[in-house]
């Protein structure tokens, strides 16, 4: 049994700590743990505090931690909490690329992308949050410029705006896919003209919560009608389209509505916010353009 005062050559302390004699002899060289002395032959030797030190190295290189931030640590100019605080956030942000990168690997192998494809997938999810934000900012900037908006477009304005802070942890392939088709939607000039057309158009809408009263009538009459296989253009179809909007509106202002629903019911835009809502892990809501279409196609056969 040991006494306490027992000196290791490099081959028995290669033995007692599973150490290669190489990496015993690297520390060493590196100051990490010195030699405690030498042997008549000129040997190195290494007592149990030695041994302990090795360990300890050992532990702190298996945990990833640099050679620099051991010899501070073991220099006692650091603590070991100091570094490990440090190295965990290092490894979160590591844990973190790689997960995005398996999410994008996923979402290039389900769209079967071309290498273009990938190669911009790869670059978009790469973007930081900022950078990210930035995209859509100067979308709205460039969609909203020089319009004088009311208390309701600058709410629509700000919720167009909404994205995470960061992509989550783990993305999901769906979301890495959504943040892909929302920058390629924004870049598209003829959408955001389009986009543009219907934030000018708001001037003439009713109060916000007359269209609020709309959409719902839209959503229940003519979505019931959808499910139950009525056709707009049908004597059925006349009277639940009376249910949606005032039967007593002129020609000219069923054609007014009819023409500015056409303007707002645009599946882009409805593809806009299910796209928003998926990188903020929300569920996207359910289209609501078949209901619309169904009272265009009703109002321009019974107008």
């Amino acid at each position: 049994m040991s006494d306490g005062t027992e000196l290791y050559t490099i081959g028995r302390l290669a033995r007692r700590t599973g150490l290669s004699v190489h990496t015993i002899r690297f520390w060493s060289d590196s100051g990490l743990v010195p030699p405690t002395g030498r042997s008549a032959g000129g040997y190195r030797l290494y007592d149990a505090t030695a041994v302990a030190r090795f360990d300890l190295v050992r532990t702190l290189r298996e945990l990833g931690i640099g050679l620099e931030a051991v010899q501070e640590i073991l220099a006692r100019q650091v603590t070991v909490a100091e570094v490990a605080e440090l190295h965990a956030r290092a490894l979160d942000a590591e844990i973190r690329t790689l997960k995005l990168r398996r999410a994008v690997l996923r979402t290039i192998a389900k769209r079967g992308s071309t290498t273009e494809e990938t190669l911009i997938m790869h670059k978009l999810a790469q973007l930081s949050a900022a950078e990210r934000q930035q995209i859509i900012d100067d979308f709205i900037g460039d969609v909203f410029a020089g319009i004088d908006l009311d208390d309701d477009a600058v709410i629509v304005a700000e919720w167009m705006r909404e994205l995470p802070g960061e992509l989550p942890d783990d993305p999901a392939p769906g979301q890495v896919d959504a943040w892909v088709e929302l920058a390629e939607l924004v870049a598209d000039g003829e959408f955001r003209q389009r986009l543009r057309r219907i934030v000018l158009s708001g001037s003439a809408e009713p109060p916000f919560e007359d269209g609020l009263d709309l959409r719902r009538l839209v959503l229940e009459k003519a979505g019931r009608a959808l499910a139950d296989k009525i056709a707009p253009e049908s004597a059925e179809g006349s009277v639940i389209l009376s249910r949606i909007i005032d039967p007593r509106l002129s020609p000219e202002e069923r054609t007014e509505l009819r023409e500015r629903l056409q303007t707002r019911a645009d599946a882009q835009v409805e593809r806009y916010w299910q796209l928003l809502a998926v990188l903020n892990g929300r569920e996207p809501s359910a289209s609501v353009i078949p209901a619309f279409d169904w009272v265009i196609t009703a109002l321009r056969t019974h107008g």
